[in-house]
This record gives structure tokens, C-alpha cells and sequence, in this order.
């Protein structure tokens, strides 16, 4: 395809965000890895502690997005899966307010996290899996609950360690939802198994270039970030800012490495902050870890250094605006 038939192809194509679809090519600068709100299972029946309401978490949102519009944003991905807090009419709110695109996710978090009853529901019968595409698939479909709000990505995650037979239900249940409505997948990871990811991705017919690896920018490993792009995935660096996992600087290094070896094209940006904690699990300095840290941070302070080892406009415009619309595109 010509650069101007792929350009034509694009405008044709929308992604859902949390108001309706929008045309991939209208995303503008995106980060692809935020957050409004998380709350770990059970948050809700922490009536001593219950955190932020949900008027604040509203106008914290409201405040982000107004931080990110006037540093040129459009755009975010908001991955927070179904047993992790979501409430997407959250984000429609804010969204609505601010004329900023948020597009939600359908899924499930890994196992050292999982609620229960899915958990059960997956691994206590041969049709898991099954089952659990046909839910993810109404979401996409239908919508979340009677809100009528469709996902535009599917999120799934596994931990530490080998993957778990829940976890391969989450990974084969996303798969078969991705192929039946044709909607991409982004993952979360601890830094480790996203080549086990593509595999059982893979097996249940997912295509590589669907798929964002998440949190990859936690190993160090050049060779871990070799295996993903060169398997045809996009790459998350999505946790600039996070350094009590890994500091900027080893961020950046890696960085560097995919730019200079020509793989720009796979990498995503974000930071993977939680703009609101439900409940109240941390405080101190580690909450103001997470929820302190700027949606600009990336812009801010780590694109004057990256500069400084010759990446450009033409570089961040790549990573912030090309990547983000050529994965909703489809394009491989």
C-alpha cells in the first residue's frame, strides 16, 4: 500500500473511545498507558477507608486532561481492566467535559490479583475461555453493562514466574474476542513473559501486531525487547516516571537502543500512573509515588534528554502519533 492509500485506509478506519468512535487519524498525540482511577479488588467494601470519591476522582481527571490538552495531547488509553476499579462512566464524564478522547478497556487482571469468581469461572470448566471471549466480545459489541460505552482494546496481564492456567484462559479468551471483532490487545506484565504472551496469543490466532507487550521498559534485557519486536509486536514503554521499578535512565538507554536499531515503529509511550486510588491500601510516599506523577513527565523531562543523544520532533512524533494510530489502524 502507497503511503497515500495508507493514509486513505486510516481515515476510514475508528477506534471506540468512551463517547463514541473516533477516526484513528483524529487521535492526535496519545499516551497509551493511564490511568483515572484503580482500585484493588475489594476497595469497595472499605467503608473506613473508601478514598476519593467519586466527584473527586472526576475533577482530578478533569485537571489531568486539561494538563495534558495544553501540552498538545488528544488523546489516552485508559487499560484499567474490568476487576481493577474501571468505571467507564468516569471516564465519560471526563471525556465529555473536556472534549479529550479516552478510549476504555474489556478484560482481566493477572493472577496474583484476580477476583475470585473469575478466576473460577475461567479455570473450573474446559469452556472457560470460551465463555469469558463471549463476555469480553459483548463489551465490545454492546457495550459495558447498560451504559452503552464499547472498548476500543482488550487488556490482559499475567505476573511473576510461568504463566498460570488462569492466566492462559485470560491470554486464550482475549484472543478469540481480538479475532471475532477485530479490536487490538495491550498487556500488562511484571518486566517478564511477553514472548510466552505472543505464543498463546499466537496459538488462538491473534496476530503479533495487535498486540502492545506492556511494561516491557521494566527489564533491562536488550535481547527480552529483541524478542518482541522482532515478533512483529508493539513494545510498551509505558512507566517513565516509575523509577522505584526501574529508574529513567535505564529507560532511556533502552530506548536508544530500538531507536537506533531502527525499531521506532514498535515502541509506545506512557507512564502507567494511576491518577486516583480507590480505598486506601498505601500512603505516604508511596502513594505520591504513583498519584503525584504527571501525564507531562514524559514530554516535560525525559524528551530534553533524549534530545540531547539526537532524537528529534520527527523521533517523538513517531512514538506519541504514528504508533499509536498505525496499531488501532491495524497496520502491521
Amino acid at each position: 500500500m502507497t503511503s497515500e492509500g495508507a493514509a486513505s485506509g486510516r481515515s476510514r478506519v475508528t477506534v471506540n473511545t468512551v463517547t463514541g468512535p473516533v477516526a484513528v487519524d483524529q487521535l492526535g498525540r496519545t499516551l497509551m498507558h493511564e490511568h483515572m482511577q484503580i482500585g484493588f479488588p475489594g476497595w469497595e467494601l472499605d467503608v473506613l477507608e473508601p478514598g476519593p470519591t467519586r466527584r473527586d476522582v472526576i475533577m482530578r481527571g478533569v485537571d489531568r486532561v486539561h494538563e495534558l490538552q495544553a501540552g498538545g495531547f488528544r488523546s489516552m488509553v485508559d487499560p484499567c481492566p474490568n476487576d481493577m476499579g474501571r468505571d467507564v462512566e468516569i471516564m465519560a464524564e471526563v471525556s465529555a467535559r473536556t472534549g479529550f478522547n479516552v478510549i476504555c478497556a474489556t478484560g482481566f487482571y493477572h493472577d496474583g490479583i484476580a477476583a475470585p469468581y473469575w478466576r473460577m469461572k475461567v479455570t473450573q470448566s474446559a469452556d472457560g475461555p470460551r465463555r469469558l471471549a463471549e463476555f469480553l466480545t459483548r463489551e465490545l459489541t454492546v457495550g459495558v453493562g447498560d451504559t452503552g460505552i464499547k472498548p476500543g482494546v482488550i487488556k490482559v496481564a499475567t505476573g511473576h514466574g510461568a504463566v498460570t492456567p488462569y492466566e492462559t484462559g485470560l491470554l486464550q479468551a482475549a484472543a478469540m474476542a481480538a479475532v471475532a471483532t477485530g479490536t487490538p490487545i495491550t498487556t500488562h506484565t511484571d518486566g517478564v513473559l511477553g514472548p510466552e504472551q505472543l505464543r498463546i496469543l499466537g496459538e488462538t490466532g491473534c496476530p503479533p501486531h495487535r498486540v502492545i507487550v506492556g511494561h516491557s521498559c521494566g527489564n533491562p534485557d536488550p535481547a527480552y525487547h529483541r524478542a518482541i519486536v522482532d515478533a512483529g509486536a508493539y513494545i510498551g514503554f509505558d512507566r517513565f516516571g516509575l523509577t522505584m521499578i526501574r529508574l529513567d535512565e535505564g529507560r532511556i538507554d533502552s530506548l536508544l537502543t530500538l531507536v537506533r536499531a531502527g525499531e521506532i515503529g514498535r515502541v509506545i509511550i506512557s507512564h502507567d500512573s494511576p491518577w486516583c486510588l480507590r480505598g486506601s491500601i498505601w500512603s505516604g510516599e508511596a502513594l505520591r509515588t504513583f498519584t503525584d506523577l504527571s501525564p507531562m513527565h514524559f514530554s516535560r523531562n525525559i524528551v530534553p534528554r533524549l534530545k540531547q543523544f539526537g532524537m528529534d520532533d520527527s523521533h517523538f512524533d513517531a512514538l506519541l502519533i504514528d504508533n499509536p494510530r498505525n496499531y488501532f489502524s491495524g497496520l502491521s
